[in-house]
């Protein structure tokens, strides 16, 4: 049966509004659904299909809660950020969206995995990290408004990490500002930080950042926000299948925008992994 997974807390209530509009949609055209929003099942074995209402940090919550799923699923722009929804709808309306979704046939979707988690959109330490503990205002204010007060607040304290890192067979050693490890091309609510990045090409996209002073942060903060930055002396980008980054002592990231920390993460893609319909 098809099935609708809600996060109630997403969105400040964004999602319930939302599955409401998918409930009197679905009776409409008599099919059969059942809703799950307090408390989700154990299992999928009543599931054809899901359809998850709330953000990347929801969906990241139902692939690692259901990690072998192999059923279809649609995600639909429940919460703050939505960078992987955005990904696979565009800017479409709820309405669009739901018959956009019961038209198209599933296509296979890349993920990745770190340290045991699996994400479908990106994965970012050290900066990155820092920006997300402060997610209680980026949730104040919206995610996209306040992300970008958070990032340019934090441009002017945070100081590069050093990191040892392994990729497609060679190290690259060295302090960054930025490392961003993708599958798709978006983050933090609209920031382009790995635009070639695709969800179904078998590869991540390493993005990294070398050090740069204030004045050059703020003056490229810009370009990177629109994904113009790729070809930008500082930048260093690989497509890479599996990448291991070493740090001096414990440092947080995020992956798909929930805070995680270690002092070493294993990532690796897993091609064709998910199945969603877009």
């Amino acid at each position: 049966m098809l099935t609708i997974f809600v996060n109630p807390n997403a969105g400040k209530g964004k999602a319930l509004k939302i599955a409401a509009v998918l409930e009197i949609s679905l009776a409409e055209k008599q099919i059969p659904f059942t809703v799950y929003s307090q408390s989700w099942p154990d299992n999928l074995e009543q599931c054809s299909e899901a359809w998850i209402v709330g953000g990347d940090g929801t969906l990241n919550y139902f692939i690692n809660k259901y990690q072998s799923v192999n059923i279809p699923l649609a995600i639909f722009k429940g919460g703050t950020g939505n960078d992987f929804a955005w990904q696979l709808y565009g800017t479409v309306s709820l309405q669009q969206q739901i018959e956009m979704v019961l038209a198209s046939k599933s296509k296979q979707v890349d993920a990745g995995i770190c340290n045991g988690k699996l994400f479908v959109n990106s994965v970012g330490i050290g900066f990155d990290g820092d920006v997300l503990k402060s997610m209680g205002m980026i949730r104040k204010l919206g995610h996209h408004l306040g992300y970008l007060l958070i990032v340019i607040k934090k441009i002017f304290s945070f100081r590069e990490f050093e990191f040892k890192i392994e990729a497609n067979g060679h190290r690259l050693d060295n302090k960054y500002l930025l490392v961003n490890i993708a599958n798709a091309p978006r983050t933090g609510g609209g920031f382009m930080v790995s635009p070639a990045a695709k969800i179904d090409d078998g590869h991540l996209d390493l993005v990294l950042c070398k050090p740069l002073s204030v004045l050059k942060r703020l003056l490229y903060l810009p370009k990177i926000e629109k994904g113009k930055h790729l070809i930008l002396p500082f930048i260093i980008h690989e497509k890479v299948k599996t990448v291991t980054i070493s740090c001096d002592q414990e440092k947080y990231g995020q992956l798909d925008g929930e805070l995680i920390g270690a002092q070493q993460f294993h990532i690796k893609i897993l091609p064709a992994y998910f199945l969603f319909k877009y």
